[in-house]
């Protein structure tokens, strides 16, 4: 045998070995001849997986396409639920609100000043509906204990067995205005909590039009 058979046969031998001791969890081969695409993905114990299709398993979690050398050449993200949708809208919607505020507030105001003005202005307006609207009240307050003193000469108020019957105007005019006091009264108390709430919201945008002001600044 020659010297130079002799060499490839050792070389064939260690070729061989090479290829048996190549791990058996190999990334299989996409090749593009057949035009399949391969994924690959882990599931939840950590086990790679290689398909050519994505299995629902998999349908939740991240992915990559691998190249015909078994490279990954691109990531896929994870499809997402449909609550997770909604949420994403929802924050998306929420950045765009808060911006187009931010903008409201810089190409509105010039000062501190001008947002407490406006505060206050709209303090004093709701201020003033609620004292009309406490007047009010007071004045069906008086206007009913009038219809409940008529009222007690009539049935059913009245036991007296010759006692009439409540005349139709008194009784509707009783209904009337006991609703209309129940419904003046919680305008009365929503006004309030108005009160509490615009406080909040102008405290919240002049807080808001400071820390702009001072990004202004540091740009």
């Amino acid at each position: 045998m020659s010297a130079r058979t002799k060499r490839c046969g050792a070389l064939a031998w260690v070729v061989a070995a090479a290829l048996a001791a190549a791990p058996a969890y190999a990334a299989p081969q996409s090749s593009a001849k057949d035009g399949k695409t391969t994924f690959r993905w882990v599931d939840d114990q950590g086990v790679i997986h290689y398909s050519d299709e994505i299995p629902p398993p998999a349908a939740g979690k991240d992915r990559e396409v691998m190249s015909a050398q078994g490279i990954p050449v691109r990531h896929l993200d994870a499809q997402k639920s449909a609550d997770q949708l909604a949420k994403e809208a929802r924050e998306r919607g929420e950045v765009i609100k808060q911006k187009q505020h931010d903008t409201f507030l810089v190409t509105t105001y010039t000062s501190v000043k001008d947002i407490e003005a406006l505060r206050d202005a709209r303090l004093e307006q709701l201020k003033a509906q609620s004292a009309a609207a406490q007047q009010y009240v007071e004045s069906l307050r008086s206007h009913l204990a009038t219809l409940q003193t008529r009222a007690v000469a009539f049935r059913p108020y009245n036991a007296n067995p010759g006692a009439r019957r409540m005349p139709d105007d008194l009784a509707e005019d009783l209904v009337r205005t006991a609703n209309e006091m129940s419904t003046q009264s919680a305008a009365l108390a929503s006004q309030s909590e108005q009160a509490t709430k615009l406080r909040a919201q102008f405290q919240a945008d002049i807080e808001r039009y400071r820390e702009l002001h001072t990004l202004h600044q540091t740009d």
